[in-house]
């Protein structure tokens, strides 16, 4: 890994990875918001929370698990088209305060098999119900015990719990990371 990197700096997880699944949702119609918001599938985060999640990835490969990743850094430019779309705080955070994704350090994941079969986490990604919350425990042992292990790793990596979205996983951010409208280009 490169060293000399300033850890604030948006990198695309590619050059620093080649470990990693990518189902990028919002670069789709595939998503609650029945859109395509990105212009092309990427995922760019802030090299702190690369470094991070390689490492996180690296603890799953030894179970025999990948991160498949689903959404990464949101630009600014695509909060707003976001909200434009669903204009509720409880779905979409209001560009005017942004989320982490808008700083570079939140992911949305899950964790495939060695066959690139997803875990199963009882809701499918961006499901709004009672059931993605990481308290729910109205589930089979096999998906208390994935949500188990994805929740324990990403922890030990330094990441954060968004309680109502168990796919959710937040780096801790400073004064540094700013709202970004950066924007990478499509080839």
């Amino acid at each position: 890994m490169r060293q000399s990197v300033n850890d604030t700096v948006f990198v695309n997880l590619k050059d620093y990875s080649n470990d990693f699944v990518y189902d990028m949702r919002y670069a789709t119609e595939n998503n609650f918001l029945n859109a395509k918001v990105y212009d092309c599938a990427e995922c760019f985060l802030r090299f702190k929370t690369v470094k991070k999640l390689i490492e996180a990835n690296q603890k799953f490969n030894l179970l025999g698990y990948t991160i498949k990743l689903y959404d990464c850094y949101r630009p600014l430019d695509v909060q707003k088209k976001m909200w434009a779309i669903v204009s509720n705080p409880i779905y979409v955070a209001d560009p005017k305060k942004g989320s982490i994704h808008n700083r570079g350090g939140a992911v949305d994941l899950t964790l495939v098999d060695k066959n690139g079969v997803e875990l199963v986490m009882g809701t499918d990604f961006d499901h709004f119900g009672k059931e993605a919350a990481h308290t729910y425990q109205d589930f089979s042992n096999e998906v208390l015990q994935n949500r188990k292990i994805l929740r324990e790793i990403m922890e030990s990596c330094s990441f954060k719990v968004f309680q109502s979205e168990w796919w959710h996983y937040n780096l801790q951010t400073d004064e540094s990371d700013k709202l970004s409208n950066f924007k990478w280009d499509c080839n």
